[in-house]
C-alpha cells in the first residue's frame, strides 16, 4: 500500500471512529434503562449484539469511504464528503433523538432521512467504485431491521 493511501485509510477510520463514538454517547448509557426495557420490541436482538453489528458496520463505511476516494475524480470528492458527511449527522442524530431525547416517534421518521442518505451513498460510490458501494449493503440491510425496531417502539 502506498503511503498516501496509507494515510487516507487512517483518516476515514478515525473519521468513523469519531462518529460512532459521538452516537454512543447517546446510546450506551440508556440501553439498560427502565425507559428503553418498556418500549423494547419482544424481536429486539440482546443488547450485546448491538455493539458486534455496529463495529461491523463502521469497519465497512470506514472501507467504502477509502475505496471511494481513493479511485475518485478529483470532482467526485466533493460529492463523496457531502454524502458521507450527511450519512454521518444523521446516523448521530438518531442517537440523540431516540437515546438521548427518548423520542422514538421523531427517530423513526429520521431514520427514514438517514436510510435514503445510505442510498445516496451507494448510488454516489457505486459510479465510482462497486466495491464501495457493496460494502454498505449490510448498513442499509441494519438500518432497515433497525426501523422496524424503532417503528414497533414508537408506534405500538
Amino acid at each position: 500500500m502506498k503511503k498516501r493511501n496509507l494515510g487516507i485509510l487512517l483518516a476515514c477510520f478515525a473519521i468513523v471512529v469519531i462518529v460512532a463514538t459521538i452516537g454512543s454517547i447517546f446510546t450506551s448509557k440508556n440501553v439498560d434503562s427502565s425507559w428503553y426495557e418498556s418500549i423494547k420490541p419482544s424481536i429486539t436482538p440482546p443488547n450485546y449484539v448491538f455493539p458486534v453489528a455496529w463495529t461491523i458496520l463502521f469497519f465497512l463505511i470506514a472501507l467504502s469511504l477509502y475505496y471511494s476516494w481513493i479511485n475518485a475524480k478529483k470532482k467526485q470528492k466533493n460529492k463523496i464528503a457531502i454524502v458521507f458527511g450527511i450519512n454521518f449527522i444523521f446516523n448521530i442524530s438518531w442517537s440523540i433523538l431516540y437515546f438521548g431525547l427518548k423520542n422514538p416517534a421523531a427517530s423513526f421518521f429520521e431514520l427514514i432521512v438517514l436510510w435514503l442518505s445510505i442510498t445516496a451513498m451507494m448510488h454516489t460510490t457505486y459510479k465510482i467504485d462497486k466495491k464501495a458501494a457493496y460494502l454498505l449493503i449490510p448498513y442499509l440491510l441494519w438500518v432497515t431491521f433497525a426501523g422496524v425496531l424503532n417503528y414497533l417502539s414508537a408506534f405500538t
